[in-house]
């Protein structure tokens, strides 16, 4: 989520200063995603390509048991995840990510055409 609408470029060289462990993995993803994009879809160059989508779905979870104390147990989840990616030949849109007007001039006009496109139903 934090790569989409960057060059491959710009994304790994986002991902290298953020000190999570996805993010390497992230990392780790779209590099190999860039590879077979050249290797297997006749992409010319590496370098123009951008992340079009970029989003997690949750995996398999495996429960297992934890010992404590007085031969008591407790469970745990063991959570996997998979994540997407999909990158576009060409350079990133100039503002891949849509803004309206958040002034309180915009906001009146968008809340003033709402109620002036209302419809009363069931009447004359």
């Amino acid at each position: 989520i934090l790569v989409r609408g960057m060059s491959v470029d710009e994304a790994v060289k986002q991902l290298s200063f953020v000190p999570k462990k996805g993010a390497v993995h992230v990392k780790e993803a779209i590099l190999e995603a860039q590879r077979l994009a050249v290797e297997e879809h006749n992409v010319e160059f590496k370098s123009n390509l951008w992340v079009a989508e970029s989003f997690v779905g949750k995996g398999l979870t495996v429960k297992g048991i934890r010992r404590h104390a007085r031969r008591r147990f407790g469970s745990v989840d063991y959570r996997h995840s998979h994540y997407f990616v999909r990158l576009e030949e060409g350079p990133p849109p100039k503002q891949y990510y849509w803004s309206e007007d958040r002034s309180g001039e915009g906001m009146l006009q968008r809340w003033l055409q709402e109620k002036r496109d209302r419809t009363i139903l069931n009447t004359l």
